[in-house]
């Protein structure tokens, strides 16, 4: 299933738990520097949007472009591997939680390099496996995320591509954007369809082993298993699951 039709099957309620969380949006912000103008690729329903600068969207899921509020930016059909735009035609171009999507994440990060002078991605560390041993989700309930990442461009070879630099990007514990990794201090969140349907990895699991793994997160949230091995977490405001931005 391309990323197109998973949007489209998926995302019909996207908005109720994937909204801006604050914090991010503080750090993608200020890695856009003074740019004026911002092209938003892979721009999904519009978060992390900057209100005060004048932004043109990309999205190819018709599902995810009809969800975009009245006043967001407005929003073409297109895919990052292929920008219907001239060399430099943005001051900056940005990408929220998109690129790991693409059919060929290389070749999308080059075209935003191409049509803008600044370029800005909020990503995730897939050749980290470091990160899938923090975050309980993956490691105790859900190993087949492995798989999802296998043969992807790690970030570093995705910041070479483009000349990027690497900030790391921690996920507060009270995150407001339903991401993946957001309800590490909150796992009873897991139990909730709603929520799993705003995460695209639960489709791409598959049914069996979302079936598996939340039946079994269920058991030790009742047991006291999953607060005995990650006792750790209750103190921590913040964590490092993996999350980078890359600025060129």
């Amino acid at each position: 299933m391309s990323s197109t039709q998973l949007y489209d099957t998926i995302g019909a309620t996207y908005t109720v738990t994937r909204r801006t969380e604050p914090r991010i949006a503080a750090q993608i912000w200020a890695a856009l520097g003074d740019a004026r103008t911002v092209l938003n690729v892979g721009a999904g329903t519009g978060s992390y949007e900057p209100h005060d600068r004048q932004v043109l969207a990309v999205e190819p899921s018709a599902l995810m472009r009809s969800q975009r509020p009245a006043d967001a930016a407005p929003c073409l059909v297109g895919s990052a591997e292929s920008l219907p735009f001239d060399d430099q035609t943005f001051d900056a171009a940005m990408t929220v939680s998109s690129v790991h999507h693409w059919p060929d994440p290389i070749a999308g990060l080059r075209e935003m390099r191409r049509v803008a002078r600044r370029v800005v991605v909020f990503t995730h560390d897939t050749a980290d496996s470091g990160w899938r041993l923090r975050f309980w989700l993956t490691r105790d309930y859900l190993p087949e995320v492995a798989n999802l990442l296998a043969g992807r461009p790690s970030v570093t070879e995705s910041a070479d591509a483009i000349g990027a630099r690497i900030e790391r990007v921690p996920v507060p514990w009270d995150c407001a954007d339903g991401l993946f990794e957001a309800y590490w201090r909150r796992p009873e969140a897991y139990l909730e369809e709603q929520v799993r349907r705003g995460m695209s990895v639960w489709a791409r699991v598959g049914p069996d082993a979302e079936r598996r793994a939340v039946r079994s997160l269920r058991d030790d949230l009742a047991s006291g298993r999953w607060a005995e091995r990650n006792h750790d977490l209750a103190d921590l405001d913040a964590a490092e699951l993996g999350l980078r931005l890359l600025i060129a």
